[in-house]
């Protein structure tokens, strides 16, 4: 009966969101607020990922750090301003990414399943977070780009010591671009100089990291939510237990966030070298830069900044899911009736509840 209650429940909030789309503003809203939240709170980790993966194109190949060693060296030079370079166009690119990925998420999920059954599960949540995250590509990528050149520029200090001509180091006083005092300053210089093109620098490399990347995200937070309710219902008798959203976005979204990271890594060392060699180009494209980085630095290349990024990502999507899930336990609207429970959180579909009944 409850089980037949709660399905039925799910129906009429459907139905109500068909017609009025009643809080959906929101799920942009709580979206954004939790993207720039996560990107605020791991932007340092992110610095050392992205220098770490940069680090072959500034330094050459042959004078890679390892982890431990570009943590003590961006301190030692930058210090906490050299690790929250670029922060500002990271949380605004986080903003634009987070609003669209949760936003139109539930939307499309369920215009999905409504429109092409054959897609329901799995398929329609991995579909649901790659048009999520593409459509915030238009602000994120230009970001993305000015976030990352400040971030391995550090320092005015220590960027002036860095000297390169074709991935070479060379002798002090050479750059591959100028200074960037601030997220308004790169954008200008960036436009100035390599115009619409180095804005969206490494566009199409962005979304073949990301859409994959979103769309198994969002596929491993739905199953892993799938998991744990078959582990109630099957292991834990108990009326009166009960896991807070907020703690079960916590937890689960960092476990799909960090396992969607390591699996993309390769697509990301991509990106961030496209992005990050400026007008002095040494890979031409998205397939020069894959075969010149197997070719030279092997299947440790692919993977270089593999453990900053999964440090970063499992933490910042617990944050980011965890914030959602609060927001919409405490903020949104809910439907007429006391017993339906909120459409914006599907967190079991109605496939799930039927085979549990």
């Amino acid at each position: 009966m409850a089980v037949q209650s709660s399905i039925s429940g799910e129906a009429q909030a459907s139905k109500n969101f068909s017609h009025g789309h009643f809080f959906l503003w929101r799920e942009f809203v709580w979206g954004a607020v939790a993207g720039a939240f996560g990107e605020g709170m791991m932007h340092p980790v992110d610095t050392i990922k992205t220098r770490l993966q940069s680090q072959a194109i500034l330094n050459g190949v042959q004078n890679q750090k390892n982890l431990l060693q570009m943590v003590r060296y961006v301190w030692k030079v930058d210090g906490l301003k050299g690790l929250y370079r670029g922060v500002l166009p990271g949380i605004t690119g986080s903003l634009a990414t987070g609003a669209t990925y949760f936003g139109v998420i539930e939307s499309t999920k369920k215009w999905i399943e409504d429109s092409h059954p054959g897609l329901r599960g799995h398929w329609a949540h991995f579909i649901a977070g790659a048009i999520g995250d593409t459509l915030g590509s238009f602000v994120y990528v230009p970001c993305e780009v000015m976030k990352q050149r400040m971030q391995v520029q550090g320092t005015i200090t220590s960027w002036s010591s860095v000297a390169v001509k074709d991935g070479i180091a060379i002798t002090p006083g050479t750059q591959i671009y100028g200074y960037y005092t601030g997220m308004f300053h790169a954008g200008c210089s960036i436009w100035k100089t390599q115009g619409v093109k180095g804005l969206y620098a490494g566009y199409f490399s962005t979304l073949a990291r990301d859409v994959p990347f979103a769309g198994l995200m969002v596929m491993f937070y739905e199953a892993l939510k799938d998991v744990k309710v078959y582990v109630e219902r099957r292991l834990i008798s108990s009326p009166n237990w009960h896991v807070n959203n907020s703690f079960e976005g916590l937890v689960l979204g960092g476990l799909a966030g960090g396992l969607s990271a390591y699996l993309t890594t390769p697509l990301d060392v991509v990106k961030t070298r496209l992005q990050v060699q400026g007008s002095t180009l040494r890979y031409t494209g998205w397939l020069d830069a894959i075969h010149n980085i197997w070719a030279t630095e092997g299947m440790k290349g692919m993977f270089k900044g593999s453990i900053p990024r999964i440090a970063w990502y499992i933490p910042a999507s617990a944050l980011t899911f965890m914030a959602v899930e609060f927001l919409r336990d405490n903020f949104n609207e809910r439907v007429p009736n006391d017993n339906l429970r909120e459409f914006g959180r599907l967190s079991v579909d109605k496939k799930s509840l039927q085979e549990v009944a």
